[in-house]
């Protein structure tokens, strides 16, 4: 893969329980530009089946989504689930950030109500909200993504973060709007 100006290569991993980062770092403040090769490899490295590459957004994966180091494990419309790793999305006291948390959240619901829509109509979020349960200071965090309302105009997903272990570490809500495309 030919890196752009946005990106360059990550290091090597070392020693770790977290899987190897991948191959993408991004320079703040600027969208990689990725040619349909790229895109479609940024894909496949998240985990993104072909088969819903073409409902995903012209990104694809959101670069954040990247960043963050999330791994899609299964993506249907009923189940949503991905891995993060807390190394490299941790606050200042070590732990993961809850903001982190609430990444890995909004990328689940609203990639699963895309799914729902089957591609054919743009969502936006209109709400999302967290309770944190417990810290985790390393290792991987899983996001499971359950729709609670998949309706016409809004669908409405739970998201649980539990540690390797299973235990849960967090609690989101993620309401997003389906948009009329011919509105746009």
């Amino acid at each position: 893969m030919v890196m752009n100006d946005a990106q360059t290569a990550a290091p090597a991993a070392g020693p770790s329980t977290s899987p190897a980062p991948t191959p993408y770092a991004f320079v703040p403040g600027v969208t990689p530009e990725l040619s349909p090769a790229e895109r479609r490899q940024m894909m496949f490295d998240s985990g993104i089946p072909e088969e819903l590459h073409h409902q995903l957004g012209v990104l694809g994966i959101s670069p954040l989504a990247a960043k963050m180091g999330i791994i899609f494990q299964e993506m249907t419309v009923a189940r949503m689930v991905a891995t993060m790793p807390v190394a490299g999305n941790e606050q200042n006291a070590g732990l993961l950030h809850g903001g982190a948390h609430l990444v890995l959240a909004e990328t689940l619901g609203s990639i699963g109500a895309v799914l729902h829509t089957q591609g054919q109509k743009p969502v936006v979020g209109i709400e999302i909200s967290a309770t944190h349960h417990r810290g985790i200071t390393g290792g991987l965090v899983t996001g499971t993504c359950t729709p609670i309302h998949l309706g016409g105009t809004l669908t409405t997903h739970e998201i649980v973060m539990t540690d390797e272990q299973g235990k849960r570490l967090s609690t989101a809500k993620i309401t997003n709007m389906i948009l009329d495309p011919s509105r746009r």
